[in-house]
């Protein structure tokens, strides 16, 4: 497992962000709600919505680390069929929960997505 959040796992441009948004799957849990398309790159691709409601610049850059810190440890090393981008748009308590309840939380919406 790399420790490297590199660029073919990221959602880069505004038309990926928006293509998710209009047309993904959403799935809105108690921190966070995630958002899903799936993709053909054959890879899951994160890309995360921190706007100036989370807070200052420290807690959407901490919010944002931990969302790109629970992918990196969900994303499996193999190539798994389909594969999604994934928008995440943490919510303003995302910063102050201990990490253990944020994996769970972010698993079990991944699954949901995923089972539909």
């Amino acid at each position: 497992m790399s420790l490297s959040f590199s660029r073919h796992l990221r959602l880069r441009s505004r038309a990926e962000f928006v293509a998710v948004q209009e047309r993904g799957r959403r799935v809105a849990s108690r921190h966070m709600t995630l958002l899903a398309l799936p993709n053909n790159h054959g890879v899951d691709r994160l890309g995360v919505v921190a706007s100036r409601r989370l807070g200052g610049a420290v807690q959407r850059n901490r919010a944002k680390r931990r969302v790109r810190e629970m992918f990196r440890v969900n994303h499996p090393d193999h190539q798994h069929t389909p594969s999604y981008d994934i928008v995440v748009i943490p919510r303003r308590e995302v910063t102050s929960v201990v990490f253990a309840e944020l994996q769970q939380e972010f698993d079990a919406s991944l699954r949901k997505l995923r089972a539909r």
